[in-house]
C-alpha cells in the first residue's frame, strides 16, 4: 500500500457541512457556556472485517486539531478487525473535534465496508489478480475512495484515476464497448487503440461486442502478435454471461493458434460466488474484474464513545467508563 497517502479532505468535510446537526448544535451550546474539557473518545466496530478509512479520518483530525493539542492512537488502514473492538482513540478539548464525529464514522463504514468486499473475492479468487471496477457504481465523489479500499481489501488494480493516485499506480483499464460501437469493428478499434496510447499501457481487447469470442480474439491475436496483452470477456447476460466453457474454448484455440501469451481477463457482474464457479470449474481465467460486489458492499457500522472528561472515567449507560484495553493501538499524534 502507499506509504501516505494524500486525501485532501474537501473545504465542505472541513467546515461541518456534512455533519449531524445535533453536533454543530452541541458545539454551539458547549462553546457558549464556557465548556471545553479535555476528553478521551474510543471508536469502535460493530462487526468484523478489513479496516479502511482510518488514514483519511486521522488526516481529517491532523487538519482540525489545534497545534500542539490532542493525542491520536489508532490501528492502520488493512488490519482485520473484531467486533467491538477500538480502532481510534483520540484524546483532546472536545470543542476542537467533536463536530466531525459524523464525518470520521462515516469515512470508516464506508471505506470497511468496501475492503471487506474486496477481500472476499480476493479470497475467492485465489492467487488470480482482482481488478476493482466499480467506480461507475458509485457517486463520483467518492469513487476514489472506493477504488483505495478495493486496494485496501487486496484489489491489484482499480479503474478510477483517483484511486490509482491514492495508491500510487496508473489506473487499469480495458477497450469500452463504446470505442468498439463508435469505430465499427473489434480489430479496428483495438489497433487505433494500439496506435495512440502509450507503449506502458497494456493492450486488453474487448472481444463480446459484435462476433463470436473466440473469433474476435484470433482475429485481435493475429494482428496484434506480442503487442497484446489480454483478451477481455464480458459476455452480457442477455447472452448467458461468460461461463468456465467459454473461457476454456476461448484459452484452447489461443494456444492452439500460438498466442499462449495472451491472457483471459473476465468480468460482468462478477462477485465471489461467481469467482469461485470459475475456480471450482477449472477455468484458465487470468484476472478479474469486479465492480458493484464493491461498491455497494454494505457499510460496516463504527460508534464513537466519550470515555473520560476533564481526567474522568464516564461513559453512557451500557458502555463501561474508562479506557478500553486495545495493545495494537499505536499513536499516530
Amino acid at each position: 500500500m502507499p506509504v501516505k497517502p494524500k486525501f485532501n479532505i474537501p473545504g465542505n468535510l472541513l467546515s461541518g457541512d456534512t455533519t449531524d446537526i445535533y453536533f454543530a448544535r452541541t458545539v454551539e451550546i458547549l462553546a457558549k457556556e464556557n465548556q471545553n474539557p479535555e476528553t478521551v473518545m474510543e471508536v469502535f466496530t460493530t462487526r468484523p472485517g478489513i479496516l479502511c478509512g482510518l488514514s483519511e479520518a486521522v488526516e481529517l483530525l491532523q487538519a482540525v486539531l489545534p497545534a500542539g493539542e490532542g493525542e491520536i492512537w489508532a490501528l492502520e488502514d488493512g488490519d482485520q478487525i473484531s467486533a467491538k473492538e477500538v480502532v481510534m482513540r483520540i484524546k483532546a478539548p472536545y470543542l476542537s473535534f467533536g463536530l466531525y464525529e459524523t464525518v470520521y464514522l462515516g469515512m470508516l463504514a464506508s471505506g470497511t465496508g468496501w475492503a471487506t468486499a474486496a477481500r472476499e473475492c480476493v479470497e475467492a479468487a485465489g492467487d488470480i489478480p482482482v481488478t476493482s471496477f466499480g467506480a461507475r457504481h458509485i457517486h463520483p465523489l467518492v469513487a476514489g475512495r472506493m477504488d483505495y479500499a478495493a486496494m485496501i481489501g487486496g484489489c491489484k488494480g482499480c479503474s478510477s484515476i483517483e484511486g490509482a493516485r491514492l495508491w500510487g499506480i496508473s489506473p487499469s483499464g480495458t477497450i469500452p464497448h463504446s470505442l468498439i460501437l463508435v469505430m465499427g469493428d473489434t480489430l479496428k478499434a483495438t489497433l487505433a487503440f494500439d496506435k495512440h496510447m502509450p507503449p506502458q499501457v497494456p493492450r486488453v481487447a474487448l472481444v463480446d461486442t459484435f462476433k463470436d469470442e473466440v473469433e474476435e480474439s484470433l482475429r485481435v491475436a493475429e494482428a496484434m502478435g506480442q503487442r497484446l496483452d489480454s483478451v477481455r470477456l464480458d459476455t452480457p447476460f442477455e447472452r448467458g454471461r461468460v461461463t468456465a466453457d467459454l473461457v476454456k474454448e476461448v484459452r484452447a484455440n489461443l494456444d492452439m493458434a500460438g498466442h499462449n501469451h495472451v491472457k483471459i481477463f473476465v468480468s460482468g457482474g462478477l462477485n465471489p460466488e461467481r469467482i469461485r464457479y470459475f475456480a471450482e470449474n477449472n477455468a484458465p481465467v487470468d484476472g478479474y474484474g469486479t465492480g458493484s460486489y464493491i461498491s455497494g458492499a454494505r457499510p460496516i457500522d463504527f460508534t464513537a464513545d466519550l470515555h473520560e472528561i476533564a481526567g474522568k472515567a464516564i461513559a453512557k449507560r451500557g458502555r463501561i467508563p474508562g479506557l478500553s484495553q486495545n495493545p495494537r493501538l499505536k499513536k499516530v499524534r
